[in-house]
């Protein structure tokens, strides 16, 4: 009984310290956690993939006639736990 409680304290001691760090790739990738992304003034998200732990963004050179969006990607896991969010935000240049 003693070694369950010390594998539980362990458990939920490391789902905390990695919802306190759940902005770098590997944890929002992995353990459910949430990344926001501000793409640099001026630039347009094309498409968005992981590559292992890495987050691959296309971007482009925006238009005058571009709109900002903010694009939310969540992940829809089968039991409905560990779901992370990546949210990506675009700027106007000169704003």
């Amino acid at each position: 009984m003693r070694k369950y409680k010390k594998s539980i304290v362990v458990f939920l001691t490391t789902l905390i310290l990695s919802t306190l760090v759940a902005g770098c790739n590997p944890v929002a990738r992995r353990m459910g956690g949430n990344m926001t992304i501000n793409l640099k003034p001026g630039e347009k998200l094309v498409n968005a993939t992981w590559k292992d732990t890495s987050l691959w963004i296309l971007t482009r050179k925006m238009r005058p006639d571009d709109v900002v969006e903010t694009y939310k990607f969540k992940e829809d896991s089968t039991f409905g736990v560990l779901e992370g969010t990546v949210t990506i935000y675009e700027y106007k240049e000169g704003k």
